[in-house]
Order: structure tokens, then C-alpha cells, then sequence
């Protein structure tokens, strides 16, 4: 967001400030970052999102299509909603846009398959920049060495950590377009200074340990591996839709989640004050398997690149007995009403 205005003010346009980011994104908890993440309980009580930052609908066909609307006639609606917001805003105030191949905390949403080949036809035509975080499904999650691969986007800069040191290390990075660059290197040249910096920039350890793991990666191939076994992640989580308590599994490569539901046939919630997904995720503990409850009661998994079939197909075993206990207590207690 800071070089993607520094650019703007580099090329003469000191008016092209608005970032816009989508509800249910999930982008870090500072002031900036907390801004373009979409979610309330990032926002309430801190006085976020600050100026400057917007929010465009979520791709969430399942939750926010509407009755007899083709996915792909979803997402051309999300392409209009993002335009609509532009216009508004107006486009020579708008800089960049800012989205995660799949949202992570959101719920692992996973985006029509033409939805961000689409948003780039908007983007390209009101010169705003494009920024991918990958911070989640960067390094072979999504069973490509980025999650940009898999969904064919086309950022201007990339934001990247946790797996680029598998997270033996706190790292983070970010990748940028050469016009960028140079349009950087010419203003810092003008005032003397490029004007940024942290303590801990280009820390020996850590770029250290991010080189040997990247070494790690290719010499293994865990993203092949992550490729290969991740159809049968999809598979498995596939079949999970046919649960009693679950609306929606969906996924990508190794990067999954089941969506559970009071009502299979309307997609009704559970209310949130019954806590049902934390409460499954605790089931889940008590049969030896770590996972997360995410927005909406969704139950996230993201298991390590290297783990075996044999350990895959075990993880989804103990996930479904956690899912039956969670049905029982549901049963119990009238959790659904």
C-alpha cells in the first residue's frame, strides 16, 4: 500500500490514494493492514478502516449468489460491483486493489474460476495496481508455486512469508513490477532518500533459513508433491459435503475447508452465539487432529506439503469423527433451531 503511493506520487498522480480491498479478505491487524482486512472484529472498537481504504463484495458463490445465478454470472457480478465502487470513488483516486487468491481467516473462500481474470480487465482499464497476498497460498499450497498461478493473475506486486521459511523463521517479502522499481528509483534520487526501512530488514537468519527451505522445496519437489496429493485432499474433503452438518467443503490443492450449517437446504447458519465451529474444532483435538474454525463456522485444514496419503486419508477420518460428535451434541442440545 506505502509503495503503491509513493509510485502514484512518483508519476505525477498524488491523487490516486484509495486502496480497495473485499469483505471477508484477510490482510494483518496494524493500522493499514487491519484497514484492508474485511472483517468486523478487526475493525470494531479500533476505529478502522481508516480513509482511504474500501471494500468490494465477496466471491463467495455459495453464500452470495443468488437464486438461478450461474457462477459465472457471480462473478461478472462482483466484476460490476468492483467497477460500480471505482466509478463512484472515482477512478483517478483509486490505486491499487488488494486480494488473496483464496481468503484464508475469511473462511478459505475460493473464487470463481474466471473471477480474477475478469477483475484484471477492470483494473487494466482504470490503471489501478494490482497486489496479490500470498502470505497464505504462496509456495505450493494451492498445488502451484502461487496461488496467482492457479487463478491466472496478473499482480503488479506480490506479498509473501510464513512458508517461504515454512515458518521456522518470521520472514516476509514482497515482489514488485520493474516499471514500479525504476519509477521508485528515479523519485528517491530526486529527494535524496527512499524513505523506508525497518530494524530487521534483510535479516542474515532469516533470509538464511528462506534460501535453504526454497532450496528444500525444489530439491524435494513438495510442490509436485503438493500437486499430486492434493487430488486426493480434494477428494476426500469432496465427500464431506454429504455430512449432515455440512453447507459447503471447498478447496483448492492442500488448502481446504467444510462450512457447517443449521439447515443443509437453506444454507441457514447457526447462530454464532452457539459457537458450533469452535466447538467442532475441539471435538477434533480430542481425536488427535489440529485444525481451526475460521468465519461462518467454517473448519479450516492446511496440512503440511509433506504428509503421506496414508496420513492424509487419517486426518479426514478423525475430522469426520469430530464431525459426528459435533452432529450429536447439535441433536442434544437443539443447536439448530
Amino acid at each position: 500500500m506505502k509503495l503503491t503511493w509513493y509510485y502514484n506520487n512518483a508519476r505525477g498522480k498524488p491523487e490516486k490514494k484509495k486502496i480497495i480491498s473485499r469483505m471477508k479478505g484477510y490482510h494483518g491487524v496494524t493500522i493499514a493492514s487491519g484497514s484492508l482486512t474485511g472483517l468486523p472484529p478487526v475493525h470494531a472498537d479500533f476505529d478502522l478502516p481508516i480513509k482511504n481504504i474500501l471494500h468490494t463484495s465477496c466471491p463467495h458463490y455459495y453464500r452470495f449468489g443468488t437464486e438461478g445465478e450461474s457462477e459465472a454470472e457471480f462473478a461478472d457480478r462482483m466484476v460490476a460491483d468492483l467497477e460500480e465502487l471505482i466509478l463512484r470513488e472515482g477512478p483517478d483516486t483509486v490505486a491499487g486493489f488488494i486480494a488473496e487468491p483464496v481468503m484464508g481467516a475469511g473462511g478459505v473462500i475460493v473464487p470463481p474460476k474466471d473471477y480474477f481474470p475478469k477483475m484484471q480487465v477492470v483494473l487494466d482499464k482504470y490503471d489501478i495496481r494490482f497486489i496479490s497476498d500470498e502470505v497464505i497460498c504462496g509456495f505450493g499450497r494451492t498445488g502451484e508455486w502461487f496461488g496467482t498461478d492457479t487463478f491466472e493473475m496478473k499482480p503488479d506486486s506480490v506479498s509473501m512469508a510464513k512458508a517461504i521459511t515454512s515458518a521456522y523463521f518470521p520472514l516476509g517479502a514482497i515482489t514488485i513490477e520493474e516499471d514500479l522499481y525504476q519509477a521508485m528509483l528515479e523519485e528517491s534520487k530526486k529527494i535524496g532518500t527512499f524513505g523506508h526501512g525497518y530494524t530487521y530488514t534483510g535479516h542474515p537468519v532469516g533470509a538464511a533459513v528462506a534460501l535453504k527451505v526454497l532450496e528444500i522445496y525444489e530439491r524435494d519437489n513438495i510442490v509436485g508433491h503438493a500437486k499430486v496429493l492434493g487430488q486426493q485432499f480434494m477428494k476426500r474433503l469432496g465427500a464431506l459435503a454429504d455430512h449432515p452438518l455440512v453447507g459447503e467443503a471447498r478447496g483448492v490443492g492442500m488448502l481446504g475447508a467444510v462450512e457447517l450449517v443449521a439447515d443443509k437446504a437453506t444454507k441457514k447458519s447457526f447462530d454464532p452465539a452457539h459457537t458450533v465451529g469452535a466447538k467442532a474444532v475441539n471435538f477434533a483435538q480430542e481425536n488427535g487432529l489440529i485444525c481451526r474454525a475460521v468465519a461462518g463456522d467454517s473448519i479450516a485444514l492446511c496440512p503440511p506439503l509433506i504428509m503421506r496419503e496414508d496420513e492424509l486419508n487419517e486426518m479426514f477420518d478423525r475430522l469426520e469423527r469430530a464431525l459426528d460428535a459435533t452432529l450429536a451434541l447439535v441433536e442434544k442440545d437443539n443447536l439448530a433451531a
